[in-house]
């Protein structure tokens, strides 16, 4: 009986060591998968007799702040960032560190890398009823084809000014990269072949050459007065219109072809985002228990947790012999949370009120 007793507290101590060191080692993992990154703020000011490398770290804070605000809500929310103050931001920073600091000719040049606190960050947004969206990256087939009303033409490929400036003029905040397809003589005369009816044409023979499951095809209608531009965008089989005009552009004009560019960017890069959007507001508590003593599956359990955006937090509740207790509050339906969980491979008892990894 001695014998026995003994043996269960050295499994317990075991236990309790091990619980111990998986709760250290996971806390660096926990706390960066709480925060969004914003690397790479360069920000350069004369070396005078004032300098202040404070003012200096501030303005850093000031557009890591901006830049994260413009990556995760779309655009007509991004005028929030006119009336954050600068202690506001601070206290939404985490950490921050300095990747690259030297003087060039009486000028300091920094180079900042800011973490800022995801939930204060989702907390701040949706007290200004701004709901962010998942900051992910994704590539897009890109089509643009030109169509000469006039004169009954198309423009494809290099003939294709759009086409050919599109990838020049990029921002640090945008999500999608835009991949545009080869000069391919097939290709245009497929095109070419469906111009009467342009506008319900899939283009599916042309897409499924790339790989791609998302795409936009861009039809821009050109006579001498007006644009009209027909997007067609295809996200996991999923199919939205788009139709725009736009009056007085010069299209033959660098600085007017440029600008549309942008404006056309803004609208693709604000249909992904909602697309992603994240409903802070609703925050479903849900409880698991994953088994104690395998601790494979446990590591992989929290890492699948750390990588999950809609994850508002998770914390263990308690813990016994046989079982680790999670809390998990989770900005989405409960449905959604199993999908990504089977997703990553992990099965769920859903029987009871606290649901068990099988």
């Amino acid at each position: 009986m001695i014998i026995r007793f003994k043996k269960y507290l050295k499994n317990l101590y075991i236990f309790f060591v091990f619980l111990s060191l998986t709760l250290f080692f996971f806390s660096t993992d926990k706390t960066e998968a709480k925060s969004f990154s914003v690397d790479n703020i360069e920000i350069s000011r004369p070396f005078e007799i004032n300098f202040d490398k404070n003012k200096v770290i501030n303005e850093g804070f000031i557009e890591a702040f901006s830049k994260l605000v413009f990556t995760i809500t779309i655009s007509t929310d991004h005028k929030v960032i006119k009336d954050t103050k600068l202690n506001e931001i601070k206290g939404m920073i985490e950490s921050f560190s300095i990747k690259e600091e030297k003087f060039i000719d009486e000028i300091y040049y920094v180079n900042l890398g800011v973490s800022f606190n995801k939930k204060k960050i989702f907390k701040y947004l949706e007290n200004k009823n701004i709901f962010p969206s998942i900051p992910q990256r994704k590539k897009f087939l890109f089509i643009p084809i030109i169509i000469d009303e006039d004169q009954e033409n198309l423009l494809v490929f290099s003939d294709n000014e759009l086409s050919n400036e599109w990838n020049k003029f990029n921002k640090s905040h945008h999500l999608i990269e835009y991949v545009l397809p080869t000069e391919d003589l097939e290709d245009f005369n497929l095109i070419k072949k469906n111009y009467d009816l342009i506008e319900k044409y899939d283009f599916k023979e042309i897409i499924n050459k790339y790989n791609l499951n998302d795409s936009i095809i861009s039809l821009i209608f050109r006579n001498q007065k007006n644009l009209r531009i027909l997007s067609r965008i295809t996200i996991n089989d999923n199919v939205v219109l788009k139709n725009l005009s736009f009056s007085n552009i010069d299209f033959d004009n660098a600085e007017k072809r440029l600008e549309l560019i942008d404006n056309l960017k803004i609208i693709y890069e604000d249909y992904w985002k909602n697309f992603n959007k994240i409903n802070t507001s609703i925050k479903l508590p849900i409880y698991i228990k994953v088994e104690a003593d395998n601790s494979l599956k446990v590591s992989n359990f929290e890492k699948t947790l750390n990588n999950i955006n809609l994850i508002y937090d998770y914390y263990i509740l308690k813990f016994d012999k046989d079982f680790i207790y999670y809390q998990i509050i989770f900005n989405g339906t409960p449905n959604n949370f199993l999908k990504f969980m089977k997703r990553n491979n992990f099965n769920l008892n859903t029987q009871n009120k606290t649901w068990v990894l099988e």
